[in-house]
């Protein structure tokens, strides 16, 4: 079979593209057009030209595996363009499945488009650090204006077909047979003439306002990401000037944009993300199993939030809490969520009554002896989560996995208590367990495949990324947070203000520096647990300034005062008088004399703290690669997608250069991290080189 198909109906030819799994354009594709073109050219009985997509979708966007080829070894995706938009005879895009990137500047540069109601047209360029290089950005403006072209790009989101053809992207929905309803249309337009070519229209609503407010938003909205301010450019001149400006200023900044490290980056978390459910001895073969009904110990923040996530998938869940109280304010808890989300227009009351109908509550663990599946998400105390899976042992039927939130705690010790350690698994949710996307699936000594793969199939089913790791204490991401707080903590000791060390993340594209995080989760929850590890090690209570604020009962935003106050009712952290003075006591009680510190050398230390702890992580084994670890960074701890992930962001920043800094702030450098550097490699070689064995 050929990659671009070529029949006839009538004086229509018919050219389908099969690239599977999703058509991209990737090498073989333009040249099996051009051939189709050639052939309609030279045919005079052929006047018309029909393009679309076998199997389940149009050509859904350039292939990204080709960014990196030589310019004469890349897919000629704009030359084809070039032609399209000048072919002489009618041409129409029948669309089905996705038209995203590439794929929907085909289209453009049809003269016509059609289009099943449900099929989906976007330019997704921007979460690829890109923007749409073969005509998008000066086509789309010019079809459907240019506050919604921009809203379109900046988003990356598509939009339905429905909605295309109220706004002109696409001239007629077809019912039924597509082939069929876009071979009838093009040979009604065959002859029109002159025939419609979009790059001839003009950009509607190219305001001078409208492009300084969109600047003023990305700053928000995009912060610090280069591709958006291309774009916004791309269509302020595609409103301004003529086709051929725009095409020429396009392609020079497409470049510009994908040979940035902020594209690798993203392309790297894009793969990175499809690299995760690849896992030693889980294949095809490995047995699955169905969780029809879920079963949650606790009803507080974490277990009412991980509730929701299967009530949202359509699972019934059973949950148990120890008190009618407890019991009775979790489940107003989750009613309230849904309400709150129903307020907002996400939901219908219908539906929050539907979810809530699936939802049990209940007193005895006994109820939860037909789950499939079973949770236990209560506080971070290894003898009451022993307790527990001792008793769930006796209670849970056979076949059934039992996992454990906990965050911290050694998951073989707890799969120890019970007859079936092949049955326990960690389930690491983040809070807030309905919103978070993270998952962190955590592999016990004993844990059985089945298991394991199931809790993958499991994680997809309720919209979670989920990634699997090893046991360790705080497994990947806490582990890393770890090192992460203790340098901050340091350099609060060694000089620095919590407010500037939370600042030079915020520069390094995080949200939230790592004060505010802790003050949002609680103080807390970090101290219980390091008293925790402290007790199972045999060693002395840890001491820094922190646990100092928790001893004071500031516990964060919960108590309106934690590292930082918080007005009645607010979430905004202000500088704290109390923690200043208690800072400058824990100073002079340990006699260090405070520095003036760079933002550079706080946004450096926090940073490679990350990475080093990382190449720990990674040599132990405990991470698959160090793509899981951009993963698990980047959907669960906030670090900046167009950074790549922490060892991305290293590799990008010349291990070399990271071991250099490491040693000059007095840390250590991991043995990964110097051996690699010493070799002149990047943690994606390493991983490449991991996975051939």
């Amino acid at each position: 079979m050929s990659i671009v198909e070529q029949s006839r109906q009538g004086n229509v030819l018919i050219l389908t593209v099969n690239n599977p799994p999703v058509n991209a354009f990737s090498p073989g594709v333009p040249e099996g057009l051009h051939a189709g073109l050639d052939v309609a050219e030279k045919d005079e009985s052929i006047r018309a030209v029909v393009i679309m997509g076998g199997g389940r979708t149009f050509i859904a966007g350039a292939d990204i595996r080709t960014f990196n080829l030589p310019r004469e070894q890349a897919p000629d995706l704009r030359g084809f363009i070039s032609r399209l938009d000048q072919f002489p005879k009618a041409t129409v895009a029948a669309i089905h499945g996705t038209a995203l990137g590439g794929g929907l500047e085909v289209t453009l540069a049809c003269h016509y488009r059609v289009a099943v109601p449900d099929a989906q047209l976007g330019l997704p360029e921007v979460k690829l650090g890109v923007l749409p290089g073969a005509g998008g950005t000066q086509r789309l403006p010019r079809v459907v204006g240019a506050a919604r072209a921009l809203e379109m790009m900046l988003s990356g989101t598509p939009i339905k077909a429905t909605q295309a053809h109220q706004l002109g992207l696409v001239d007629e929905l077809i019912e039924g047979d597509l082939l069929a309803g876009a071979v009838k249309f093009a040979s009604e337009h065959a002859d029109a003439r002159p025939l419609p070519r979009i790059s001839e229209r003009k950009v509607e609503g190219g305001t001078p306002e409208l492009f300084t407010k969109v600047r003023q938003d990305i700053k928000k909205t995009h912060k610090g990401q280069l591709s958006p301010t291309y774009i916004v450019d791309l269509v302020e001149i595609a409103a301004s000037k003529a086709f051929a400006d725009g095409w020429a200023a396009e392609a020079r900044l497409f470049i510009m944009a994908k040979d940035s490290p902020q594209s690798r980056a993203l392309r790297h978390v894009f793969f990175a993300d499809r690299e995760r459910a690849k896992i030693p001895g889980i294949t095809k073969e490995t047995p699955v199993s169905e969780i029809r009904k879920v079963g949650v110990i606790g009803a507080g923040t974490m277990g009412g939030g991980i509730a929701m996530n299967y009530l949202n998938a359509g699972i019934p869940v059973t949950i148990v809490e120890t008190a009618p109280e407890n019991l009775e304010r979790g489940l107003a808890t989750i009613r309230r969520n849904y309400e709150n989300t129903a307020r907002k227009g996400r939901l219908t009351l219908d539906d929050v009554e539907q979810r809530l109908a699936l939802l049990t509550s209940t007193l005895d663990m006994a109820d939860l002896a037909d789950a499939d599946l079973i949770i236990e998400a209560v506080f971070e105390n290894m003898d009451v989560k022993k307790d527990i899976f001792t008793r769930l042992d006796r209670v849970a039927k056979p076949g059934a996995i039992l996992a454990t939130n906990t965050s911290t705690l050694d998951i073989n010790e707890i799969a120890a208590v019970t007859t079936r350690p092949e049955s326990v698994i960690g389930l690491h949710f983040f809070s807030p367990a309905n919103v978070m996307k993270l998952l962190e699936i955590v592999r016990a000594d004993q844990t059985s495949p089945s298991v394991l793969a199931t809790s993958l199939k499991m994680a997809k089913t309720i919209g979670k990324v989920g990634v699997v790791v090893g046991v360790c204490n705080g497994f990947v991401g806490n582990r890393m947070l770890y090192a992460y707080r203790e340098q901050a903590n340091r350099l609060v000791l060694e000089g620095a203000r919590p407010q500037d060390v939370d600042a030079a993340m915020h520069a390094l594209g995080l949200p939230m520096g790592p004060f505010e995080m802790s003050d949002m989760a609680g103080l807390d929850i970090g101290y219980m647990a390091r008293r925790e590890q402290a007790k199972k090690d045999g060693r002395p209570l840890p001491d820094d300034w922190l646990d100092r604020v928790v001893e004071l009962g500031r516990k964060g935003q919960k108590t309106r005062g934690g590292v930082y106050d918080y007005a009645e009712g607010s979430r905004t952290p202000t500088p704290s008088p109390v923690v200043e003075q208690l800072v400058a006591d824990y100073r002079a009680e340990k006699g260090v004399r405070g520095r003036e510190i760079t933002p550079e050398e706080t946004t450096k230390r926090l940073a490679y703290a990350l990475m080093n702890e990382g190449a720990k992580i990674l040599e132990e084994g405990i991470a698959l690669r160090s793509s899981d670890i951009d993963v698990i960074y980047v959907n669960g701890y906030g670090f900046p997608a167009h950074r790549g992930g922490p060892m991305q962001y290293a590799s990008e920043q010349g291990l070399g250069n990271v071991v250099k800094d490491l040693e000059s702030y007095g840390m250590t450098p991991a043995p990964l991290l110097k051996t690699l550097a010493s070799e002149g490699k990047t943690f994606a070689q390493y991983d490449q080189e991991r996975a051939k064995g």
